[in-house]
């Protein structure tokens, strides 16, 4: 076993797919990021094409998107502005640990993706439960993408209907299941098909813009607020103490990042922890920030009566905030094909370990099998998004899923780096390490069981 942070869990070897970690760290990479080729040489000497600004625009990216839509809500959940900043910050500490904890554990194991790095550094069961929940992680966020185009495509129907929008429609063409049918067959499956998605980037930065224009239309509608607007009643403090953890999925899945951070962090011109440390740090207040003036705003505007998704409490004809519906929309479709793909992925190098043929061998039968997975994965989400109204269900499920991705396994990464160093005495530095992984275990593990909990017993039997 090597010295120091250069060990690693020989369990990796186990199911003999080493040699395609390379073109499996390669599906892996979001399309924004320009990386190369794995090897010893490659390396720590600079050789990757992100600058460090660079890095901070493609992690708060990764972290911006639809889930600020949520914040509003989970403030209200929280108990108030005070309670709800209070957590995003508590929180906030433990979201940049574990993407510094990746960035460590990636050099040490010398991989480029988040779920590589978890096989290689914590073994085999580890490795396989990530990839596994990334798959479920990816799944049921597309599943609240597709309910986010619903919600967002009803207002807009009722806007340009000439009838009252609470009198409803009755034509077929405007009911909530064609249009979200209509738009996913349309739209989203034919760009969830290419085996490459690339091309994807250029309207993805396009859709980043869409989500700070969210946040400007929240912000400035609480400055500003419509005359028609109803004084609101405004919580203090949570109407009880088990819902401040309530809003702590909503928290999770609008942070998450942690696994495209991997990537990133390799396609850095100067792949250095304490570089990365600085980078993430910037791109998570920057983050912060943003998601702060959405929560805060949105829930000042409209109280304990907010929607799970902000933008429903707004009236239909509301012209800016129509414009923001229509971006949040191509924010999602732009999205649901990019966190498809990351799925799609990691079934497919589950299903090549499992059956123990190479990607080279496997070409002939790949476009069928990946034609099966993107059209059954579809239908499949289609189907759940139609008979799920409510998208805080959803991201009351996959919310507790982020905790994981956040602090479960960098905390079991970081504990089984530092158990792998050969040190004839342990230094106090050590023993703080190991204490700080062992409580991202179990803050993550408590905040997942406790969500899900919730979600099965409470929402989902409501």
């Amino acid at each position: 076993m090597a010295q120091g942070t250069g060990s690693i869990n020989s369990d990796y070897k186990d199911w003999e797919w080493s040699t395609d970690a390379g073109e499996r760290a390669r599906l892996l990479q979001s399309p924004s990021v320009e990386t190369v080729p794995k090897s010893g040489e490659s390396q720590g000497h600079g050789l990757g094409a992100t600058s460090a600004l660079g890095a901070v625009f493609i992690v708060v990216n990764a972290a911006l998107g639809a889930g600020l839509l949520n914040f509003p809500a989970a403030f209200s959940m929280a108990g108030g502005v005070a309670a709800g900043i209070g957590l995003q910050m508590c929180m906030l500490i433990f979201i940049i640990g574990g993407l510094v904890i990746l960035a460590y554990c990636s050099q040490a194991s010398n991989e480029r993706t988040y779920q590589e790095v978890v096989w290689a550094v914590c073994g085999k069961v580890p490795g396989v439960l990530c990839e596994v929940a990334i798959a479920v992680y990816t799944f049921g966020t597309c599943i609240a993408f597709l309910i986010i185009i619903g919600d967002q495509e009803d207002k807009i129907i009722a806007a340009l209907v000439t009838e009252p929008e609470e009198a409803g429609s009755s034509h077929w063409y405007t009911d909530r299941k064609f249009t979200i049918s209509i738009t996913a067959f349309l739209l989203i499956l034919p760009l969830s098909i290419p085996k490459e998605i690339g091309f994807q980037k250029y309207a993805s930065s396009l859709s980043v813009i869409g989500t700070w224009y969210v946040t400007a239309v929240i912000i400035i509608k609480y400055i500003w607020p419509d005359k028609e607007l109803v004084p609101v009643e405004i919580p203090t403090s949570p109407s009880t103490w088990t819902a401040v953890f309530n809003a702590m999925p909503t928290i999770c899945f609008g942070f998450q990042c942690h696994v495209s951070s991997v990537p990133v962090f390799n396609s850095m011109k100067q792949p250095e922890v304490k570089t990365w440390g600085a980078v993430v740090t910037a791109a998570m207040v920057i983050a912060l920030f943003v998601y702060t003036g959405t929560g805060v705003c949105g829930f000042l505007t409209f109280g304990a009566g907010v929607e799970q998704d902000v933008l429903l409490s707004y009236p239909s004809n509301d012209i800016p905030v129509a414009l923001a519906r229509a971006f949040i929309i191509l924010c999602v479709l732009t999205s649901y094909p990019i966190l498809h793909f990351c799925g799609r992925a990691v079934l497919e190098g589950l299903w090549l370990r499992y059956t123990g043929v190479t990607v080279e061998e496997d070409v002939v039968r790949e476009r069928r099998r990946r034609l099966l997975q993107t059209v059954s994965w579809f239908l499949l989400t289609l189907l759940l998004a139609l008979f799920i109204p409510d998208i805080g269900k959803v991201i009351s499920v996959i919310g507790g899923l982020a905790a994981c991705f956040i602090f479960v396994f960098p905390g079991l990464c970081l504990i089984q780096a530092k158990l792998s160093e050969i040190q004839e005495t342990r230094a106090i530095s050590w023993w703080a390490q190991v204490s700080y992984g062992v409580f991202m275990v179990t803050l993550g593990a408590f905040i997942f069981g406790q969500t899900t909990a919730n979600a099965i017993f409470v929402d989902l039997t409501a």
